[in-house]
């Protein structure tokens, strides 16, 4: 699934967040169990406890030479930067996770902790709006060099998304996070060896906690650019596309060679609890314990994540293939590992991540230039019998979502709901459907859904729109492919009419704005409307939450009016381990079940 994101958070497994949302949940993240979870053997640690939702409290620990299978999808890994509009997704973010760290990470809740593994950040000002960030003095990266100012000064100088390269059209860093250097445009200040540095923010930032300050090696970009960290963080804090021009072509794409093909030693390099070991394609990839992590360190040697059909992963637990699984919930799969009794546990819980048709506004999509159509797709949606059939089973109490920028149980969801959507959708109307496109003069007009494949649930999806929406006068065609998001697949060429699939989000207050604005790098079907730009900037722009609620009333309405693309569920979060694996732990956030794979051990 995609990730949701404005200013890329912190990408950490030990140590930080991924990614950040619109909105946390309604409620907190629940995870219960079946399975005797008893500790014990071969020196395993127990399993352990602590109060609240973040990493638990290990101690010293002595890294087992062991290795945990686990997997949270069969999509392939995208490569080491994880961070472009082609590889940015759970699955990459999840290995990600392993080997690079931020200032904070996101909880069992989705609520924002602390990372002082990595150092501290103060809110120090609020007129001008300052922040300090003081690095960990132990913090190096793996091949040794310090982890400095200048490392900060490269995370912040990649991201945004008006330098263009020569061509005009592509930006210099193509980063999925694309507005960090306009919300502070000063950029990271401070000595570029030293440990300290301040950021100064144009304007007030809600989500200031979340910006990433940490994230590529800076002396690799540097030493791959032909330039000297000082030469490299000047041209960064002036901009200058000229002279980024080398740096930015690495960037892009040095570090991603393809499927199976890791970095070379030399650009290998992690500032987390592991590091990169070994990727066979379509298959697997591992990473290894960092030797020079200066943390709490790992439980085991290494981890690896193996790219499993989410149909196959039961059998692949039972049979020891898998240690630790993510799959698709289904009924299917929650009474086959409830038949596994004491061998594994279950960890159950709603997330903060959201199934959603989303139009193409581009190139031949049928849809492009017409919202009467776009409505008379959304009125054939079948979204009540969606969730009654594929959802209720899991979670009896989900409901048809009804917003794009908020969840069922939060504070805000029943204001903006109110105000913004009209009940339109809440059935489906045929004869509505058939209606506008008698109008229009259009029989039979084909709609290609697309989205990544194997996906039972969203296979199924397509089939009740297809049964609903062909009975109005739509054909719908099932377009899904393992490459539809891939760079060079049909949704990065426009390629579609409609895109099924899901974001996934956490306690982020701005991240909208990345979705629904003009031109933003996450906005897949180029939508574009001036209120919607307008108000999404006042969110990204003020302190005030209320006047935050009162915008998003407005963006919902423009988004429904406009007909975006429509939102059906919320997801429900099944995961399951061997009841051997220790410190596994349900987590509602885009961060999922790996957010902290760090700290698992095994008891054999």
């Amino acid at each position: 699934m995609r990730l949701k994101r404005v200013s890329a958070a912190v990408a950490m497994g030990a140590a930080a967040a991924l990614a950040l949302a619109a909105c946390a949940p309604g409620g907190p993240a629940t995870s219960s169990s079946s399975g005797s979870g008893s500790a014990g053997g071969s020196g395993a640690p127990a399993a352990a406890q602590v109060d609240g939702t973040g990493k638990f409290e290990l101690g010293d620990v002595k890294s087992q030479d062991k290795e945990i299978k686990l997997s949270v999808g069969s999509t392939e890994f995208g490569g080491y930067n994880g961070m472009t509009p082609e590889t940015y997704d759970t699955y990459t973010s999840a290995v990600r996770g392993m080997y690079m760290s931020g200032f904070f990470y996101y909880g069992t809740d989705g609520k924002v902790i602390p990372n002082t593994q990595l150092g501290t950040a103060e809110l120090v000002s609020e007129s001008p709006m300052k922040v300090k960030y003081t690095i960990n003095e132990k913090a190096v990266w793996s091949d040794g060099t310090p982890i400095t100012v200048a490392d900060a000064v490269m995370a912040w100088g990649t991201q945004n998304a008006k330098l263009m390269g020569s061509d005009g059209k592509t930006p210099v860093f193509n980063n999925v996070s694309s507005d960090l250097v306009e919300l502070a445009p000063k950029g990271p200040e401070g000595d570029l060896k030293g440990k300290t540095f301040e950021v100064t923010y144009k304007d007030p930032n809600l989500d200031w906690k979340l910006q990433t300050f940490l994230d590529f090696p800076a002396h690799v970009v540097a030493k791959q650019a032909d330039m000297s960290v000082e030469d490299l963080a000047a041209a960064l804090r002036a901009q200058d596309k000229g002279k980024l021009a080398k740096a930015g072509t690495f960037w892009n794409k040095g570090w991603n060679k393809g499927p199976g093909k890791l970095p070379s030693k030399e650009l290998n390099v992690s500032s987390g609890p592991f590091i990169l070991d070994s990727w066979e394609k379509g298959q697997s990839v591992t990473v290894k314990a960092n030797d020079k992590w200066w943390g709490t360190k790992p439980g085991v040697n290494k981890l690896t994540f193996r790219f499993v059909d989410p149909g196959a992963m039961v059998q692949a637990l039972q049979n020891g293939d898998l240690d630790v699984m993510s799959p698709q919930p289904t009924l299917d799969t929650l009474k086959q590992l409830e038949n596994l009794g004491t061998a594994v546990n279950i960890h159950r819980g709603n997330t903060m991540t959201w199934e959603h048709v989303d139009f193409n506004f581009r190139g031949t999509s049928v849809f492009k230039d017409d919202a009467d159509l776009r409505k008379a797709f959304a009125m054939c949606i079948p979204r009540e019998q969606i969730v009654k059939q594929l959802i209720q089973p899991l979670n009896p109490q989900a409901k048809v979502l009804n917003s794009r920028v908020s969840f069922p149980g939060d504070e805000d969801y029943d204001a903006i709901t109110g105000a913004a959507y009209d009940k339109k959708y809440d059935s489906v109307d045929l004869e509505g459907a058939k209606k506008i496109l008698a109008d229009k003069g259009k029989d039979k007009l084909k709609v290609r859904i697309g989205y990544n494949s194997p996906n039972p649930r969203r296979a199924n999806e397509v089939q009740l729109i297809k049964a609903s929406c062909d009975q109005a006068g739509f054909d719908v065609q099932d377009i899904s492919s393992a490459d539809f998001s891939a760079e060079g697949g049909p949704q990065t060429k426009g390629d579609y009419d409609a895109f099924l699939f899901a974001w996934a989000s956490s306690g982020q207050l701005t991240s909208d704005r990345n979705i629904y604005t003009t031109g933003s790098a996450q906005n897949f079907g180029k939508y574009s409307n001036k209120t919607v730009d307008e108000e999404l900037t006042k969110i990204s722009q003020t302190m005030d939450l209320n006047a935050r609620v009162e915008s998003l009333k407005v963006v919902e309405k423009q988004l429904w009016d406009d007909m975006f693309g429509i939102p059906i569920f919320q997801h429900p979060g099944l995961d399951a381990s061997s009841s051997d694996i220790k410190n596994v732990k349900f987590n509602a956030s885009q961060d999922g079940i790996s957010w902290n794979a760090e700290q698992w051990a095994t008891a054999k």
